[in-house]
């Protein structure tokens, strides 16, 4: 009897670490949910298409082998695959992006706040970090390679600059079907409309003309 108690408590304890463990998205009650993108539905995600509806192209996308515009400011580009690409990652919670740079390009400090996202260096070198939550705010950086890989934890500020003078390229998977993206300083600084220059003064330590001339870049 005394087994059969503890090889039940032990199956329960299984049960709720597996819960735990589970990934950001809602996990699939069947064997996929097509995104219906014309379905009025309001839903945590997407709408299913009819099964009857589904095709194979739904699960298909084909132009991640094209490099992204790297002329901005930032000198990279993302290409995201996520839901809004291929309908069939709704429910799935994975996506996908490619991050071309440009030399001396930067993907600049920003968050996903639904996913953990794991980056492979495909060509070039990239220097990438992330800082820890308050009060620590510890910062692990790293220069990576071709072929090295690296882990931005779910919701962490993070960073990844191309510190050669050749173009670099990345892919990396994130732990959603649409991870969301909030860059720092585009929130703080473009937000529409501007947060008070009182507020940012005050957070930032700095003068209004300081401010002002920042927010005059976004």
């Amino acid at each position: 009897m005394a087994i059969r108690v503890l090889l039940l408590a032990g199956a329960l304890l299984v049960l709720a670490c597996s819960h735990g463990a589970t990934a950001s998205d809602p996990s699939l009650l069947q064997d996929f949910c097509v995104a219906d993108k014309t379905s009025p539905a309001h839903l945590n995600g997407l709408a299913c298409k009819a099964a009857k509806e589904v095709v194979v192209e739904d699960f298909y996308f084909s132009r991640l082998h094209v490099p992204g515009n790297t002329t901005n400011k930032q000198g990279s580009a993302v290409t995201a695959v996520n839901v809004a690409q291929i309908g069939g990652l709704n429910t799935m919670g994975v996506s996908l992006v490619r991050i071309d740079y440009a030399p001396f390009g930067l993907n600049p400090p920003h968050t996903h706040l639904r996913s953990t996202e794991i980056l492979t260096v495909l060509e070039g070198c990239l220097h990438v970090g992330f800082v820890t939550s308050n009060p620590e705010n510890k910062h692990f950086d790293k220069v990576l390679n071709k072929g090295d890989v690296f882990v931005f934890p779910k919701g962490l500020v993070h960073y990844q600059y191309n510190n050669r003078t050749s173009n670099a390229v990345a892919i990396a998977a994130l732990s959603s079907q649409n991870p969301g993206v909030i860059t720092i300083a585009n929130a703080v600084f473009g937000a529409e409309p501007s947060i008070p220059a009182g507020i940012t003064t005050k957070a930032f330590q700095v003068e209004k003309s300081t401010v002002d001339w920042i927010q005059a870049q976004f």
